[in-house]
């Protein structure tokens, strides 16, 4: 019987991916996706909306937050690409001059779709778990859901469940208080 030599992905591989694709590696394979539906968009964009003028430019919020569209993460061996990610500016007080992060961010947020919820629970969730990140959220357009987790000892705790159009005020946000009809459209 012959083995098969498996060829671990580089960060390399990631450049000779045509635009319209996103390129994760993950324990050692590279993994693409297209870029984002449209209802998968919008619920990313309004997420991002809702959190960026009171956590990150003090607006109506108390600020102190970096919360960025699709950070590429260089997590150890690993370079996730989340829907969302958040970081304390006490922790990280300025950008990096580099195109990715190798700080792991505070809170990371997934909006699931049919291609991706497999990989986001299956894969980056126990990535994001072994690295720390201490919030994680997940959003399901097509249930019209947010599950909040937070990190015990470990592993994740999920806190709850929105759904609908359900009020959200939650850590590490709940300065603010919003509803969820807004990511669906």
């Amino acid at each position: 019987m012959t083995a098969t030599a498996h060829k671990f992905a580089t960060y390399e591989d990631l450049f000779d991916l045509p635009e319209n694709l996103i390129g994760q590696i993950i324990h050692g394979q590279l993994i693409t996706q297209p870029r984002p539906a449209p209802k998968h968009a919008l619920a990313s964009s309004s997420m991002g909306d809702e959190l960026v003028s009171p956590f990150q430019k003090g607006r109506g919020g108390p600020g102190g937050w970096w919360i960025l569209d699709e950070p590429e993460l260089h997590l150890g061996p690993h370079i996730l690409v989340p829907d969302l990610a958040g970081w304390r500016r006490e922790r990280l007080p300025e950008l990096p001059e580099t195109a990715y992060f190798t700080v792991p961010p505070d809170w990371i947020c997934e909006v699931l779709s049919l291609g991706t919820a497999r990989v986001d629970r299956a894969d980056k969730m126990p990535i994001y778990a072994a690295q720390g990140v201490p919030f994680l959220w997940l959003i399901d357009p097509a249930l019209r859901t947010l599950e909040v987790f937070a990190l015990c000892e470990g592993r994740w705790l999920l806190e709850h469940i929105y759904q609908n159009d359900e009020e959200v005020r939650v850590v590490p946000f709940d300065a603010i208080a919003f509803a969820l009809a807004g990511l669906w459209g």
